[in-house]
């Protein structure tokens, strides 16, 4: 049986709990118990993302993660999705820069089923993986760049200003959904080497939330993943740190058939797992989140010279953090007038701070936020696997709010005069062909940037 322990509560968890265990072959299980509801979340974080790809195979991980779901030694085809939903459950997968996920929620009774399905293919997919498999989810990955990235409005805004702020090389550099050429070059081999080097035990996170019985979970862990062997192959992902700040203001303008013109930035911020990550985070609340928020207010609601005014915070482990900054002009009004207004409203901000009533709204929506996650099964067992893979601990998971909330307004000061400024933000301008600047109207807009850190199987 595996070895494990367990945590009391600690302050600031709410009451939430979880046990800790790690099977003989370095498999780490974290198991919550919560018998509101009769449901049962399932969740593997895999510690393999874009990040770890190399230069002319980028999109593997990603197109792995599709590779998945195309059928293992003991279920042919598309029967993981039938099993699951048949018994009366939902699941999917995602890939970002720094893990790739599978989840499944279910009824409790069909809990055993559902670790079964993840660990027959953890253990025996090369047995089903072959070349028609490979070319049906080449095609589907690459649809799915087509429909979510080229073929939409701002739709590669996201790769473009990633690109921008990592350098060439940086393993960050480029985005999980990877490149036509690269998905196109992409062999049946590199994908079997993939999944020997990653997809191990040792390399995971299995998590279990809500109604279960802890022993017994645990008998069916041990029973289907413990005798799957380790791998120790794997090489750690580059090192992917950088200066704190850019240096210089980067800057590109995309002519393309977009309704409106736009300005979008990236800001380079510190690290997740830091204060000051959490201070950025109350920081572009205070200035970019929601209709509250003093963006929204300028630029929306007094100026009337954007239709949206979003700032938001891509966390990052292993790279610097990003925020995303996010403005679609109304009417006629021109980039640099934008442009002007907001570098006004963040030199005020870097210069005062937040007002306790913005700070009060900021960690209260926060925290709404974060109990969200927390309060469903299924985003407990995944918080519980990213703390477990990206900062060794899941018990953090169960603390993150109180975090946010012992935030300072001076720090939160503080993060913004460091990183808020001009020469520490990449640019991309969106200024729309002749042909749709004269017929766009602001209902035209799409708001949607394709500005996401992962990308999933969509099945």
């Amino acid at each position: 049986m595996p070895m494990g322990h367990t945590d009391a509560a600690h302050a600031g968890s709410g009451g939430l709990t979880a046990t800790e265990h790690r099977l003989a072959n370095g498999l780490r299980v974290v198991l919550s118990e919560d018998h509101l509801t009769p449901v049962a979340a399932v969740c593997l974080w895999y510690d393999v993302g874009s990040r770890h790809e190399v230069k002319g195979r980028t999109g593997l991980a990603h197109l792995f993660e599709h590779l998945m779901f195309q059928g293992s030694q003991q279920v042919s085809g598309n029967g993981h999705f039938e099993l699951v939903q048949g018994a009366g459950g939902s699941l999917n997968g995602t890939t970002s820069f720094e893990r790739t996920n599978y989840f499944e929620t279910m009824p409790t009774h069909q809990l055993e089923l559902a670790l079964w399905l993840e660990a027959d293919r953890m253990g025996s997919l090369l047995a089903a993986l072959d070349e028609e498999s490979m070319e049906n989810q080449r095609d589907v990955v690459k649809n799915e760049r087509r429909q979510r990235y080229d073929n939409v409005p701002y739709g590669t805004a996201f790769e473009r200003l990633t690109a921008m702020s990592y350098p060439e090389g940086h393993p960050y550099h480029h985005t999980p959904i990877g490149s036509m050429a690269d998905l196109d070059a992409a062999t049946l081999e590199d994908a079997r080497d993939f999944f020997r080097t990653y997809y191990a035990p040792n390399n995971a996170v299995l998590s279990v939330v809500g109604d279960i019985d802890p022993e017994q979970t645990l008998a069916w862990v041990e029973r289907y993943f413990g005798s799957i062997p380790s791998h120790d192959g794997k090489q750690p992902p580059r090192d992917g740190s950088l200066p704190d700040t850019i240096g210089a203001q980067l800057r590109e303008v995309v002519e393309a058939e977009v309704p409106a013109r736009a300005l979008m930035a990236a800001y380079r911020l510190p690290h997740d797992g830091t204060r000051e990550c959490d201070a950025a985070d109350l920081a572009l609340t205070v200035l970019g989140g929601g209709d509250s928020s003093r963006l929204h207010n300028r630029l929306v609601r007094r100026d009337r010279t954007a239709v949206a005014a979003g700032f938001g915070l891509l966390r990052l482990a292993g790279a610097p953090s990003l925020g995303w900054l996010d403005v679609k002009t109304s009417g006629g009004v021109e980039v640099p007038d934008i442009e002007a207004a907001v570098d006004e409203e963040l030199a005020r901000f870097a210069a005062e701070g937040p007002t306790p009533d913005e700070m009060e709204r900021a960690q209260a929506q926060l925290e709404r936020e974060w109990l969200d996650r927390l309060g469903t099964v299924a985003g407990r067992a995944d918080e519980l696997c990213r703390y477990a893979v990206l900062f060794g601990d899941p018990q953090l998971a169960l603390t993150a709010v109180q975090r946010v909330l012992d935030i300072t307004p001076e720090e939160v000061q503080a993060v913004a005069k460091a990183r808020l400024r001009p020469d520490n933000r990449a640019v991309l301008v969106y200024e729309p062909l002749a042909a749709e600047a004269e017929a766009a109207q602001p209902d035209d807009v799409n708001d949607s940037t394709g500005a996401e850190q992962e990308v999933g199987a969509d099945k």
